[in-house]
């Protein structure tokens, strides 16, 4: 079974997707998450690490797991997605594996029709229950 990795960045300006290089052999062309596999010997939080490194040319500084979804053409493929809520500098397409990155409000996410994986329509849906738990946390610690 392969692993693979995505993150999530939320911050002020949305969530971040990254449009994939025609060339990919998955999904070319389609929005998705960036990430990557898990090497052997690697946790998942190295192989993220590494991978928003790799792609993005920045490094994670407070992330959490998310949830987990299969790839339904291959279900030997796990993606486990995690919330990247702080990182060292702007995000920017760092290697060939992407052409455009974008930041979308959750909303405008789901309503994109040419996502990679329809899945992760369940995962926009866990983003938005997480946003509305952490302002509701904001909330509360200002009374």
């Amino acid at each position: 079974m392969a692993n693979i990795v995505n993150a999530t960045f939320l911050g002020p300006k949305g969530i971040l997707l990254a449009r994939r290089s025609q060339h990919k052999k998955a999904y070319p062309g389609l929005w998705s998450f960036p990430g990557g596999h898990v090497e052997e010997n690697e946790t998942l939080e190295e192989a993220l690490v590494r991978e928003t490194e790799e792609e993005l040319n920045t490094r994670p500084q407070s992330f959490e797991f998310l949830m987990q979804i299969s790839d339904p053409v291959s279900q030997a493929v796990t993606y486990h997605i995690y919330i990247v809520s702080r990182w060292d500098r702007e995000p920017e397409i760092a290697n060939n594996e992407h052409t455009e990155l974008k930041w979308l409000s959750v909303d405008e996410a789901k309503n994109l029709r040419d996502l990679a994986l329809m899945e992760y329509l369940a995962v926009f849906e866990q983003l938005e229950l997480f946003q509305q738990k952490r302002e509701t946390a904001l909330l509360s610690e200002k009374h």
